[in-house]
C-alpha cells in the first residue's frame, strides 16, 4: 500500500474521530506529497523520497516545539510535538541509540575508518543504509563520537 493510500485511510479515521490534530499532520503529509508529484521533476514518487519528506515533516515540527517552548508558548509547542508524533507512525521503526551505534561500527569496520579524518566517507555509507532508520544529525554525532 503506498503512502498516499495510508495516509488518505488514516485521514478517513482521523475525521470520523474528531481527532483535530492528526487530520492537520495528514493534511500537511498530503499536501507537501502532493507538492512533490506535482513539481514535473518525476512522475512517480518513490519509496526513498516520501521517507525523506516524512522526516523533514518530523523535523520541522520538532523545531517549531523547541522555539514555542523557547518563547513560552507551550500549548503551541505541545501541538507541534503531537503533530510530530503522528508524522512518525508513517515512517520506519526507528533505531534505538544502541543499535545505531552496533551498525554504525560495523560501517566503521568496512570502511576502515581510523579516525575524524575519514568521516565523509562513513557518513556516506552511513546515511544510505540508515536512511529513515536515524536522523542524519544523530548519525553524524554518532559517528563522530566513535571516530574521535
Amino acid at each position: 500500500m503506498s503512502l498516499e493510500t495510508k495516509i488518505m485511510n488514516a485521514m478517513k479515521i482521523a475525521m470520523k474521530d474528531k481527532d483535530k490534530v492528526a487530520l492537520e499532520s495528514l493534511r500537511a503529509i498530503k499536501s507537501q506529497l502532493l507538492l512533490l508529484k506535482t513539481d514535473g521533476k518525476t512522475e512517480a514518487i518513490s519509496p526513498d523520497q516520501e521517507i525523506a519528506l516524512l522526516q523533514r515533516l518530523v523535523k520541522q515540527r520538532k523545531e517549531a516545539y523547541e522555539q514555542f517552548l523557547t518563547n513560552n508558548r507551550n500549548e503551541l509547542a505541545e501541538n507541534e510535538l503531537a503533530q510530530a508524533k503522528v508524522i512518525e507512525q508513517f515512517l520506519p521503526t526507528q533505531l534505538t541509540l544502541e543499535e545505531l551505534e552496533k551498525e554504525l561500527r560495523k560501517i566503521i569496520a568496512e570502511t576502515g575508518a581510523q579516525d575524524i579524518k575519514d568521516l565523509g566517507k562513513v557518513m556516506g555509507i552511513a546515511s544510505k543504509k540508515l536512511q529513515g532508520k536515524s536522523e542524519g544529525k544523530t548519525i553524524s554525532e554518532t559517528v563522530r563520537k566513535l571516530l574521535s
